[in-house]
């Protein structure tokens, strides 16, 4: 099945999306869709599945004319895709949500059993862990994402199209899904792979068109004549600039956050490590490992039921988020900072206090928008947050320019320890680097960062020390080298139980 792109164009109040997009996807191949936030790559995977309609231009499929008003027509038409924002429905369980399409019923019924049945014949191809009777909103993030691309895969479609579909999933479940794909490719069918990770892109697709400003910067080109640097040069109009990280000195640096034999209500058992003043401490697992879990717990979201937690030399109980805000500034940016770390609906400037708003109340209590911009402006040009004003909405932002509103957020709350959950998910290379050089600023400043990140370069190139966690436990702990394949070994040698004899320099826990 070919789908063909021609002349396509969109626009929205103040903003052309996409202008004379032309490019075609051929069966038995994996096509990259590539470019930086705001190219145009989501809209135009809106408009080929009925989401959107298009101001101009046509799609075509095998040949012939075809206009969706849905995402129903798009899947009759042999098209599905999973999209960056979910689309599951809470409340019902794994199973419904990767059926819902085409529910299997007996005798006027649905068929419970069939249900289960085939969900999980599509699930055991990317990740058999996941129970398809469990609720979707009991799930972590990852596992909501490989519910999402089982959902895709349960359609059979001629077409399918994934916006992001590893942004929020680890090696292990991303290595499953390329062999699906690779099969599905040798199959004949057609796929889409949008993503910011190039080293993916690189090793999964044959074709690359690249978007930039809405246009195409490059359609349809081999991978293999393409490569990494005029992969980049297309997206980003130059050559790609390495994140610059700066020195940190932290011999001698005192310890401000130690883990002591720490097990929790959510199934931890005798976690222990030291964070020091300064210090990028990674965090690296597989998903379901258990470390958003324990961030968790470590600020009163979850019961630490044995062990202790020492802040700055004293032993704490934290009973709560606010407390671990307050008391102890200790904060936390969640990897779902659109539903968690966010109010999408407010300006920058009321995201940015969240944090301190009895700080800066007035006497009855009310919170002035001149006291509000006092302390945001200040931090968001810190931080270079682009927006038409501090008074834009924080959901019309960029996913990296949201990121840069959240540690703004515990920035203007006066945090010294910072939990930093996957902090690139979903973006761009330059702006990723962007978020890499604050992380680096912050600790430079002081603030010490304890860094949860699933994109094993993201981790080598920031963290100085890396703990390797594996069913809720920590199995070993790395000094970082920054040498990519001697890192990557090590830290996989400690998932897989081995040895880990390609650690570069190793210690025991905490």
């Amino acid at each position: 099945m070919q789908l063909s792109i021609e002349d396509i164009g969109k626009s929205f109040p103040g903003v052309t999306a996409l202008d004379g997009v032309s490019f075609t996807i051929r069966p038995g191949e994996i096509h990259a869709l590539m470019g930086e936030n705001g190219a145009g790559k989501s809209t135009l995977i809106k408009i080929i599945t009925g989401l959107y309609k298009p101001d101009r231009g046509r799609l075509l499929v095998d040949g012939k004319e075809v206009a969706f008003s849905s995402p129903r027509d798009a899947i009759a038409a042999g098209i599905s895709a999973v999209h960056q924002e979910r689309n599951l429905i809470p409340r019902f369980t794994v199973g419904e949500n990767i059926v819902i399409e085409r529910l299997p019923t007996k005798g006027g019924l649905i068929d419970y059993g069939a249900v289960h049945r085939e969900a999980r014949r599509f699930l055991d191809m990317i990740d058999p862990s996941i129970d398809t009777h469990t609720e979707v909103r009991r799930l972590s993030v990852a596992q909501m994402q490989i519910v999402e691309i089982a959902k895709a895969l349960s359609l059979e479609t001629g077409v399918l199209l994934l916006d992001e579909p590893t942004a929020s999933i680890t090696g292990h479940e991303t290595e499953a899904l390329f062999a699906v794909l690779r099969r599905l490719r040798d199959e004949g069918k057609a796929i889409v792979f949008v993503s910011h990770k190039l080293e993916e892109v690189v090793s999964i697709c044959d074709r690359v068109t690249v978007l930039r400003d809405g246009r195409v910067a490059a359609a349809g080109e081999p991978i293999a004549t393409m490569g990494r640097g005029r992969i980049v040069s297309a997206m980003i109009g130059r050559e790609e600039r390495v994140a610059e990280i700066g020195e940190r000195r932290l011999e001698g640096a005192k310890p401000v956050l130690e883990a002591r034999a720490i097990a929790t209500s959510l199934g931890h058992r005798d976690v222990s490590f030291t964070l020091r003043k300064g210090e990028i401490l990674g965090l690296y697992g597989l998903v379901g490992a258990g470390r958003t879990e324990l961030a968790r717990a470590l600020i009163g979201d979850a019961r630490i039921l044995s062990g202790g937690v020492v802040l700055r030399g004293e032993k704490v109980s934290i009973g709560s988020v606010p407390e671990a805000i307050r008391r102890h500034r200790l904060g936390y940016i969640s990897e779902d900072r659109k539903a968690e770390g966010l109010i999408l609906a407010h300006p920058i400037r009321s995201n940015i206090v969240i944090p301190i708003w009895r700080r800066i109340a007035g006497r009855l209590g009310l919170i002035s928008r001149a006291g509000e911009r006092r302390v945001a402006v200040p931090l968001a040009q810190r931080l270079e947050v682009k927006a038409p004003s501090i008074e834009q909405a924080v959901g019309k932002l960029s996913g990296g320019n949201q990121q840069k509103v959240s540690i703004a957020k515990w920035l203007a709350a006066g945090v010294d320890i910072l939990i930093i959950d996957e902090p690139t998910v979903g973006i761009d290379i330059k702006t990723k680097t962007a978020i890499h050089e604050l992380i680096g600023e912050i600790t430079r400043s002081g603030v010490s960062v304890l860094l949860i990140s699933s994109d094993m370069p993201e981790m080598i190139t920031l963290a100085d020390r890396i703990l390797v966690m594996k069913d809720f436990a920590i199995r070993g702990e790395i000094e970082n080298t920054r040498r990519y394949e001697a890192m990557s070994q090590a830290i996989m040698a400690h998932i897989h139980d081995a040895e880990g004899e390609a650690a570069p320099r190793e210690a025991g826990h905490g």
